[in-house]
């Protein structure tokens, strides 16, 4: 199993990464998480007839404005989750006159609305909602032995820990710096991630979606980890980097 980190940013592009999207690719399965800009790139590592997934977090335009560009691809067919309202907000945003619709790319699409719990899909997924300034779902998957929970934007909360229990990969978004929190706008910073981490038991944590105003280059990303030096399994994504998961 790969995991390849197509867009590492939060908020807007930069020299330093695209806005967030990262690709799961299973033993039978494409998965992609949310639809930044750096979902342009995903056709580098999808070149072949295994099924997609898009899984949404929420509707901030950062996770989801490069869906205008999926009519690039040539996908077997795209299957996009996410929370109720979901369908409404495509409908609006991959429609005339902005984008191609929908039913008008050269793949099948299928959307699907997801609430609270458990849900066994093609593989086993479990999805709750974080705490952020808008309602956000995170994600757990259960694929070819491996337990991977996605947790975007948030803050310290017990569903982040619920979806990250004993998982072998936690992806956690770092929108803040060191030390820094917002309780009127919830995100992470290092240490916020690490302590999820820690209280789930999860086995490596990545941190990605750094904010693009905070973080101006990556060695202040690297900076930041070295504040939570002390959590062996941590890695700072950077866009085209890709993790192997055995």
């Amino acid at each position: 199993m790969k995991i390849a980190f197509l867009g590492t940013n939060g908020w807007y592009d930069t020299e330093t990464g695209n806005t967030i999207c990262t690709l799961i690719s299973s033993e039978k399965h494409h998965i992609l998480l949310d639809a930044g800009n750096g979902i342009y790139k995903a056709d580098r590592f999808i070149q072949d007839e295994r099924p997609v997934h898009l899984f949404l977090s929420h509707f901030h335009l950062d996770h989801i404005e490069g869906l205008h560009i999926i009519n690039k691809f040539r996908f077997p067919s795209l299957q996009i989750y996410g929370q109720k309202g979901t369908k409404a907000v495509l409908k609006t945003i991959v429609n005339e006159p902005f984008t191609v619709p929908l039913d008008r790319l050269p793949f099948p699409v299928d959307v699907h609305e997801l609430f609270e719990g458990p849900y066994k899909l093609p593989f086993p997924v479990e999805c709750r909602f974080l705490v952020h300034a808008s309602p956000t779902l995170g994600y757990r998957f259960d694929l070819d032995g491996n337990v991977i929970a996605y947790c975007p934007d948030t803050g310290i909360c017990e569903n982040a820990v619920r979806l990250a229990e004993d998982a072998d990969l936690l992806i956690t978004e770092c929108s803040h710096k060191p030390g820094e929190r917002s309780p009127m706008w919830p995100h992470l910073n290092p240490q916020d991630a690490v302590e999820i981490a820690r209280r789930a038991r999860a086995k490596r944590l990545a941190l990605t979606h750094f904010d693009a105003g905070r973080y101006t280059s990556i060695q202040e990303r690297l900076d930041a980890a070295k504040t939570v030096a002390d959590f062996k399994e941590l890695i700072v994504a950077q866009d085209g980097m890709v993790l192997e998961l055995e």
